[in-house]
């Protein structure tokens, strides 16, 4: 009897899972629609170094994901494998687009007051004249600019006069 018991139980919960998934919409399933890399995105507030960095990769694969016009999705499973980086490698108009897509993350980050105006300039510096592999492992991760006092720009703030270290984040 007690078999027959755990055989309806099993039954039971088989049933009642299959009707929770279909109550909850399961029957009509549609994946999420990849939002186009080329429109802007608001820069949520960040609390802290590592929000920050986050927000900026997100950014900057937008926009070299645009400049290539592939997804950023896309742009970033390539990334990930080396047999995919050696696929955009290839392609002519990667430089352009990883600095494209690096000028649209700090402007974006100056519009959202992540990056004060004088950080955002020396940023542009960067990445306009910086090689581009440097430039992309920026990209998959952009903590080495935010990471401590300041990051790349925190050596910086000893050699400025008093009232301008402020100005380095």
């Amino acid at each position: 009897m007690s078999g027959r018991w755990l055989v309806a139980a099993a039954i039971a919960a088989s049933v009642a899972l299959v009707g929770t998934f279909l109550a909850l919409g399961g029957s009509s399933y549609a994946p999420a629609e990849v939002r186009d890399p080329c429109k802007p995105r608001a820069w949520p507030r960040t609390s802290g170094l590592e929000q920050t960095a986050g927000q900026f990769t997100l950014s900057a694969l937008d926009g070299t994901a645009c400049q290539l016009h592939v997804s950023r999705e896309t742009l970033v499973l390539a990334l990930g494998s080396s047999a995919g980086r050696e696929r955009f490698a290839s392609d002519p108009r990667l430089q352009e687009a990883v600095r494209a897509g690096l000028l649209r993350a700090i402007d974006d980050g100056e519009r959202a007051g992540a990056l004060n105006p004088v950080v955002a300039n020396g940023l542009r510096g960067l990445a306009r004249n910086a090689p581009v592999d440097q430039l992309v492992s920026l990209i998959r991760d952009a903590s080495p600019i935010f990471n401590g006092l300041g990051g790349l720009f925190g050596g910086l703030r000893g050699l400025l006069p008093g009232e301008l270290q402020s100005l380095i984040p």
